[in-house]
């Protein structure tokens, strides 16, 4: 599988495109920001998107739906409980300072333990509530994806709406850690890290 890592706007997300290396079929997960950034990269690897997948549905990780929605007609995807997020991105982007267009509506909510598919590649969903009610990861066979879960060496906050930390430390720990210690996980900011390291150095987790 084709991955490509992006940190897009002013607060830095982890933008990731995903591409089948024999159809050239790709998927994009939170695109925060600088849509032409991604599509550039979309079209220097010869990707066609097909699906834009929001981890969850706060402003700097579907800032940039409506560019790459508008500009290749992908689907968007995300949770039915963060869904409404899409709708009122330009106030909470104020009230962080910045500002945000809309993002159309989802064209399709995802559940846990859905597939996603694009080309011969596929991601399973696994619905990790916390930061937000709508929260969820993003399984293939050598890492998953995990928004603003779990970040290395640290957490996903929970004072925003729909937050809560007791559900965030049930969803790492009943979702995320059994994947084992050698899983790869790309988290919604900063760098990667591995599960088996978040077990042993991660204060939250202790």
């Amino acid at each position: 599988m084709i991955v490509k890592i992006l940190v897009v706007g002013p607060i830095g997300a982890n933008c990731v495109i995903l591409g089948c290396e024999r159809t050239r079929k790709a998927a994009v997960v939170d695109p925060g920001d600088e849509g032409d950034k991604i599509l550039s990269v979309l079209t220097s690897e010869k990707l066609t998107l097909e699906k834009i997948i929001n981890t969850h549905g706060h402003f700097d990780h579907v800032g940039a739906n409506r560019r790459l929605k508008e500009v290749t007609g992908a689907e968007i995807l995300i949770h039915e409980k963060d869904a409404p997020m899409l709708g009122y991105l330009k106030e909470m982007a104020m009230s962080f300072g910045m500002r945000m267009e809309n993002s159309p509506p989802a064209d399709r909510f995802v559940k846990d333990g859905d597939i996603i598919t694009f080309g011969e590649e596929k991601l399973k969903v696994v619905h990790t509530p916390g930061h937000s009610q709508g929260g969820i990861a993003l399984l293939a066979e050598e890492f998953v994806i995990a928004g603003d879960t779990l970040f290395q060496g640290s957490i996903g906050r929970t004072d925003l709406p729909g937050g809560d930390y007791d559900t965030l430390i049930r969803s790492i720990k009943t979702k995320l850690l059994p994947l084992g210690d050698k899983m790869k996980v790309i988290t919604g900011h900063g760098p990667a890290t591995l599960i088996g390291a978040e077990k042993r150095y991660n204060p939250f987790l202790r």
